[in-house]
């Protein structure tokens, strides 16, 4: 999305993948694995953060010794799980969706240790109702944005809007989303699409060397008095660059609990 030709339509509050398959190959070398092995799904989201995730990692010294796509779709991974348990790698990175209930119990019960899995954020899930206790105890996994724990009564905030939340996975950015998308239409005096795209860089800091603020009503206040704001909101600084990327971003690190939940410990 970064170099995609979108007329300067396309911002997003959540970092590139680029990003974080940076953070999970350096945090796979870190744990010591210096053999890699790669289960991908084969679209532009899959494919591209295991690119981020094997220069990062081969960099760092290490050697990704397989990889092996599926398609959307598939319902037979049986290939795949053969040749990645037969490279024998010390790690090995599942970039799935939901798949991940199908393929992870297959790897592990093809013999790999599902200790030494990681995951990513689109299968980063509790499969406390999926797996059986202690099937990926010890694997880590990414998610970007900040533990919204951290962040005062904001989790309480978004319960009392919906009581049955129980997944807060990109909540900080999607709430951001719509206070930027307030202030640069507000700041535009339109509410056209092309007019709020316009001004998404100057309120999120980007440029315009505008006024602090983090929160919606004095953000809003500053441009009404005829200023620029800088709105730094609940996922972090933002500052959107040219091509609507944040500049600025939080990528999570967990680990599994023997239940198959799993915990922030970065």
């Amino acid at each position: 999305f970064t170099n995609y030709d979108d007329n300067g339509l396309y911002w997003r509050t959540a970092p590139s993948d680029l990003l974080q398959g940076e953070v999970l190959g350096n945090l796979i070398a870190e744990d010591g694995a210096a053999t890699l092995g790669l289960l991908v799904l084969n679209d532009a989201y899959g494919t591209g953060l295991a690119g981020a995730l094997r220069t990062t990692f081969e960099a760092a010294g290490g050697e990704v010794v397989a990889e092996e796509l599926f398609n959307e779709g598939d319902t037979s991974f049986d290939a795949q799980v053969s040749a990645l348990t037969a490279a024998a790698p010390d790690a090995i990175a599942v970039i799935t969706f939901d798949q991940a209930k199908v393929v992870v119990p297959a790897l592990v019960g093809a013999g790999y240790p599902g200790s030494q899995l990681y995951f990513v954020d689109g299968n980063l899930a509790d499969y406390s109702a999926d797996f059986e206790p202690g099937l990926v105890e010890g694997a880590k996994g990414t998610l970007p944005g900040l533990d919204i724990s951290s962040l005062g009564n904001f989790q309480d905030r978004l319960l009392e809007v919906d009581p049955n939340l129980t997944d807060f996975s990109y909540a900080a950015e999607s709430y951001d989303t719509v206070i930027l998308l307030a202030l640069a239409a507000l700041a535009a005096g339109s509410t056209e699409g092309v007019d709020i795209a316009a001004k998404l860089q100057e309120v999120s800091g980007g440029s315009g060397d505008g006024e602090k603020a983090t929160d919606f009503a004095s953000a809003a206040q500053i441009i009404l008095d005829g200023g620029v704001v800088d709105y730094d909101g609940a996922s972090g600084p933002i500052t959107f660059d040219e091509n609507g990327d944040p500049t600025e971003a939080t990528i999570g690190i967990f680990q599994y609990n023997a239940d198959n939940t799993y915990s922030r410990i970065n």
